[in-house]
């Protein structure tokens, strides 16, 4: 796997920064059991094995190296088995939503659209494999392991049980089970304890912060990245969520001149540049936008009212968009289906400096919290 293939001194700082992280447990809870905040279990793995984090991300993938995906886990260990979300979909799909009745029908549905979301975490972050790295917990102990991210076997499933919101099935080599109410997949994972060790809690970690005689705070970890969300759709009260057929994805279908099948840019809605006037360059100006596997584009804000965020050369956008990461056929127009499938409809755009940006996506729905926000 992942762990056992990685330098000893990065894997004997990995297990001092969750100790030294699990010590201060009684700042969060009284329990004997430390406490591990998931955010933190991401930023302690990335920091040990210099890993890419991918946890601004919405997908599968929540670190990568070397070619591998990682999907970070972790859940109280209770008696070595534990159910936990490995994908949530959009609880308006029309996809599965017709299937409730059906449970068969249901779970293959679901499984087809959980092994999407796993091609679509391997395209973005450009990996080969995809695995999980689990950290469990119990009294005084954390557990580590590690194991395969299965695709599902489609034509294995076996329903298991059926409850009034929940199908329990399984492929043989996994079992899931899909909540309907809250439209969110799980799988079981059981606690293989490949690597254990102790966790003491420190009994007053209030005392143990105010006796740190010295905090010293960098000007540039107290600065904050600018960030905004764009999306990469469309909406009426009419017609709801869509993809418009000759703009935006869909560009290389508009009218006039020829254009580039690969030909598209994403748009950029006239209230980001009256909230956030200062974000983006000139239009014109170019700037490095990083790509989610390390890549970089060059990119910057063109057409009537700065309305489109294109890379230059037009095409180099789409080759990644639509051809690596959605892997939409040439020629074919990209729907909202397309965007719901692999649970994105948004990208979260970052500022570094003002050449330097980055770019990443967001789940089904962030776009609409972000307007509620600042528009």
């Amino acid at each position: 796997m992942f762990i056992k293939t990685q330098p000893k001194h990065q894997t004997d700082s990995y297990l001092d920064l969750l100790q030294r992280v699990g010590s201060l447990s009684g700042l969060f809870s009284n329990s004997s059991t430390p406490y591990l905040y998931y955010r933190a279990a991401e930023n302690i793995f990335c920091e040990a094995f210099q890993a890419d984090n991918h946890s601004r991300s919405d997908t599968s993938a929540d670190a990568s190296k070397n070619k591998i995906g990682i999907g970070l886990k972790t859940f109280i260990n209770g008696r070595g088995k534990s159910w936990q979300k490995v994908a949530e979909f959009n609880k308006d799909s029309k996809d599965y939503k017709k299937l409730i009745t059906d449970p068969e029908k249901l779970s293959i549905a679901i499984s087809k659209l959980r092994n999407k979301r796993i091609d679509f975490a391997k395209s973005i972050h450009d990996v080969d494999e995809m695995i999980y790295h689990c950290v469990s917990r119990s009294k005084g102990k954390f557990y580590l392991f590690e194991e395969e991210m299965h695709y599902v076997d489609i034509p294995k499933i076996k329903i298991l049980k059926i409850n009034e919101n929940t199908v329990h099935f399984t492929d043989g080599k996994e079992d899931y089970n899909f909540n309907i109410t809250k439209s969110t997949l799980f799988k079981r994972f059981i606690t293989q304890n490949e690597t254990e060790f102790d966790v003491k809690i420190i009994d007053n970690p209030f005392e143990f912060l105010k006796n740190l005689k010295t905090l010293i705070v960098s000007d540039d970890a107290l600065k904050v990245k600018e960030k905004i969300i764009l999306p990469l759709y469309s909406s009426t009260k009419k017609e709801g969520n869509f993809v418009p057929e000759k703009s935006g994805l869909n560009q290389w279908n508009a009218g006039g001149r020829k254009r580039d099948e690969k030909e598209v840019y994403i748009p950029i809605p006239s209230w980001i540049h009256k909230s956030f006037p200062n974000f983006f360059p000139q239009r014109g100006d170019s700037f490095k936008l990083k790509l989610p596997n390390g890549d970089s584009l060059s990119a910057g804000v063109f057409q009537d009212g700065e309305k489109a965020l294109m890379s230059n050369p037009n095409k180099d956008l789409g080759n990644w968009l639509i051809d690596r990461v959605l892997k939409i056929e040439p020629g074919r127009i990209v729907e909202y289906k397309d965007l719901e499938d692999v649970g994105i409809n948004s990208v979260e755009i970052q500022k570094i400096d003002e050449q330097n940006f980055e770019i990443d996506f967001k789940e089904v729905g962030a776009f609409e919290n972000f307007e509620l926000q600042y528009k």
